[in-house]
Order: C-alpha cells, then sequence, then structure tokens
C-alpha cells in the first residue's frame, strides 16, 4: 500500500498535489463541481452505444478497491490512473450538495446512475456517506436511482431506494466459487453477501438485477457452473440478468493474462487464441464463441422465467476503408427484455418540488413515438447538464405532456410517489444500432469450433 503523505495528479499540462489521507485506504479529498451527465458515447459520428434509457452518470469515487482483475477503469486516465499507480481513491467532496444543486436546475431528469466506472458501496463510502446522500437528494424529489455493486448495499440505501417506484439495484456476481471470487475481485465482497443484497432488493419490493458481467472464457464459462449461478440469482429475487463476454483493453492485456495464467499452464495461448477480434482499443473473444455463450445464457434465463439481455457487445460488419469498421450491437439477437437494464425506468419531468413520470417505458433509443416531446432523445446522443437544461425550457411549456396513471393504493406519503400500475409501450422493436468504430488491423474472423466449455 502507497504510504506517501502527497501525490501529483496531472492534467494535461497541470500537475496538482494533494494530501493523501491513510484511513480507512489511502485517499485524496477533491472540491470538484463536475456535472452529471449522460452516457459517455451516442450514435454519432462514430459511437456504439446500446444503452436503451437515458441516465444521469454519478461517479461520487475515482479509483475502486475491489481491484477487479478485468475492471476497463484501470485503462483510464485522470484520478483513474492515480489508483492504478498509487493505489490511492479520489473522493469528490461534498458531491452530494454539487447534484442537489443541478438537479434544482432542471425539469427534465432521467434515472440517475450510481455507478458507471467505480463501486458505490466501496469500503471508503462508509467514512463519507457519499452514496447514500446522493440517493437521497434523488428520492426526495422522487427522481428514480439505481444502484450497481459488488459489495454489501447498506441499509440506509435499501431504506431510500424502497421509497421510490422505479428505483432498482444491480449486483454483479461472474461466480459462485468465493476461492475464485476473491482472485477476480479481490476487495469485492462475498458470494454470500453479494447473493443477500439479491434477496435484500427483492424483500424490500425493488427490482434486482443480477449481472453476469463478464463471463470470462476458460475461466468462468463451464455451461454446468453458469447454470447452477443463474438458478441461484433467481432463487435469491434476480428478475432480470445482465450478460457480457470479458474484453480486453490492449493496455491491459499483459496484466491480465499474468493474473489468469497463475496456477493455469497454457491460460496465455488460449486466450491468445480466443481473442481474435478487435473494436475500438478492446480484444474481444471472436463472434461465434461469443453468440454460442449467449445463446445459451438466453435459454437458462427462458428456463428460469426472467428476461435477459447483453452489456456493450458487438459485431463487425465489415470495413467503410483502412481506418473504420462497422459494428452492430448483438442486443437485438439476444435480448428479451424492453430495456437493457431489465427495469422500464421512464423519463420524469418536474411539478413543483418533485417530479413524475412520463408515460412511456424508457427505452429512448428504440424510441419511434417522442411522447417525451424531446426529439433529440432518439437519436440517442452523448448529453450533458446543459442538454437537460435545455430540454426543460421546452419541456416547462408542454402542458399536455403525458403522466403515468398511479396506484394511490401504494403510495409513499413522505416522497408523495405511487407504484405503477402499467407501463403502456410506446416504443417499438429495436432497430438495428449499426455504427463505425476506429479499427487498426482488423484480423479475420475465424471460427473455431462449437463453444462447448
Amino acid at each position: 500500500m502507497n504510504c506517501e503523505n502527497t501525490v501529483d495528479v496531472k492534467f494535461g499540462n497541470i500537475t496538482k498535489q494533494y494530501e493523501v489521507i491513510k484511513d480507512p485506504v489511502p485517499h485524496i479529498l477533491i472540491d470538484s463541481k463536475k456535472e452529471l451527465h449522460g452516457w459517455y458515447e451516442g450514435l454519432q459520428p462514430y459511437g456504439h452505444r446500446e444503452c436503451t434509457a437515458e441516465r444521469l452518470l454519478i461517479n461520487p469515487y475515482n479509483g475502486c478497491t475491489h481491484d477487479c482483475v478485468y475492471c476497463y477503469a484501470h485503462a483510464l486516465w485522470g484520478y483513474f490512473a492515480l489508483y492504478r499507480e498509487k493505489k490511492v481513491v479520489t473522493v469528490f467532496k461534498d458531491f452530494d450538495k454539487h447534484i442537489a444543486k443541478q438537479l434544482d436546475e432542471i425539469s427534465i431528469a432521467s434515472c440517475g446512475y450510481l455507478s458507471p466506472v467505480t463501486d458505490p458501496f466501496q469500503p471508503i463510502n462508509k467514512k463519507y456517506h457519499l452514496t447514500e446522500k446522493i440517493i437521497d437528494e434523488f428520492v426526495k424529489r422522487n427522481i428514480p436511482v439505481e444502484v450497481i455493486t459488488k459489495n454489501k448495499i447498506s441499509d440506509e440505501a435499501i431504506k431510500l431506494m424502497k421509497q421510490q417506484p422505479h428505483s432498482f439495484g444491480q449486483v454483479s456476481i461472474i461466480t459462485l466459487n468465493d476461492e475464485l471470487r476473491r482472485k477476480l475481485s479481490p476487495g469485492g465482497a462475498s458470494v454470500k453477501d453479494l447473493l443477500n443484497n439479491l434477496k435484500m432488493l427483492s424483500d424490500n419490493g425493488i427490482y434486482a438485477v443480477c449481472r453476469i458481467d463478464p463471463i470470462i472464457p476458460y475461466i468462468t464459462d463451464n455451461k454446468t457452473e453458469l447454470k447452477e449461478l443463474v438458478s441461484t440469482v433467481v432463487e435469491y429475487g434476480a428478475k432480470h440478468l445482465i450478460v457480457s463476454c470479458m474484453d480486453i483493453p490492449r493496455v491491459l492485456k499483459q496484466n491480465i493474462e499474468k493474473i489468469l495464467s497463475e496456477d493455469k499452464p497454457g491460460m496465455m495461448d488460449k486466450i491468445n487464441f480466443r481473442y481474435v477480434e478487435s473494436m475500438k482499443n478492446d480484444l474481444h473473444a471472436e463472434e461465434f464463441y461469443r453468440r454460442g455463450l449467449f445463446d445459451f445464457m438466453r435459454t437458462l434465463a427462458e428456463e428460469k422465467k426472467v428476461t435477459v439481455s447483453l452489456c456493450m457487445e458487438y459485431e463487425l460488419t465489415g470495413e467503410k476503408d483502412k481506418r473504420v469498421a462497422y459494428v452492430k450491437g448483438m442486443n437485438r439477437h439476444f435480448m428479451t427484455s424492453k430495456n437493457c437494464e431489465g427495469m422500464d425506468t421512464p423519463l420524469y419531468k418536474r411539478n413543483g418540488d418533485k417530479f413524475y413520470p412520463i408515460d412511456c417505458n424508457g427505452a429512448c433509443l428504440t424510441c419511434k413515438d417522442n411522447i417525451c416531446g424531446i426529439s433529440d432523445l432518439s437519436t440517442a446522443g452523448k448529453w450533458k447538464l446543459n442538454d437537460y437544461k435545455r430540454w426543460s425550457k421546452k419541456i416547462y411549456n408542454l402542458s399536455s405532456l403525458p403522466s403515468m396513471r398511479l396506484d394511490s393504493a401504494k403510495v409513499q406519503p413522505q416522497y408523495e410517489s405511487e407504484i405503477i400500475e402499467e407501463i403502456n409501450s410506446k416504443c417499438h422493436i429495436p432497430q438495428i444500432n449499426e455504427t463505425a468504430i476506429n479499427l487498426k488491423n482488423k484480423p479475420k474472423q475465424t471460427s473455431f469450433g462449437e463453444w462447448s466449455m
């Protein structure tokens, strides 16, 4: 563990020095006014978004002490590089207060997302409680929020989330073998605690999602073990599964191979044999293998009567020129839900001090009817807070904007929110998501036989 008293963080040509606080883990405090924003990529001009619904992304911490072997955040820059190189977490001081101010500046909102890059319930959160404070800011305005974690969800978070009908939780469980889990995610919670997360969510009436994300070839792709995993998480309350196959950022390939090859002679050769497709800065397992894997997982989900989707999975379709390859999202083949995260969470509009749901299922990526009155959303852009402010000015004068019919028998009076009786689907079958991404030296697609691990 790094024990320096100060650290330097470089941003372009600017270097800043910060004091390192040692307890409970080495970290620095940053007084940042960073803004809420949407997904990191849109569809245009060369994006490859498959996320169906809009989200307000929130990272109260940068750097994560779970240290998952396969995590793409290890390849990021800035404060993420600080953790990769020095094992120092960045904490954004009073971030909940900045978020509260930003929420009060908009009149249209999508579901909050804690967190897309670092775990909101990692150990440092027990000192600062930013995750619970941020959830509270969303819920007291009746705006939905979701959490995704490999650690224990706090009782306070559950208490808050159950008061907002479209809030939900995602729990990442990629194996039932706790010894293997410790190797792949050494700082995360035990398998027992992760399963209890699902049960706690379900028991409190909160929609529970299990992310089997990623599945790692030769490590966690055994069919018998995957079948047991799906059966177990459904038994504990999961209503939706999100699945992916591990991709390998090029800059992390050597480290990932080293860890996965421990006590497994020949593993590096197997990985190189399997990972033959190149998309942007990542290596992907061959499409033939991935299709077999995802078909198997969809079958397991159907047998257990739960829905399933993929996360960030694509197929190469051809070349535009030497630098650009076209890709299509694979969810159109395998997703059995309207939204990729399972929960149909609509946009919310302001009415006084609180927000209320618009009559839609939230699948902006595939929407044709423009129920919300915001035509931009169907283009699946890379939205910023200023876009939400711009839409808010437009929505403010749309008095005819439809709201959902609510079941007042299940009201949570302290937040004046109700459980939705029925979501009237206004969207269509997902369109083909064909986009272009930068490609260097595209390898030939090959098939090495039936997926039979």
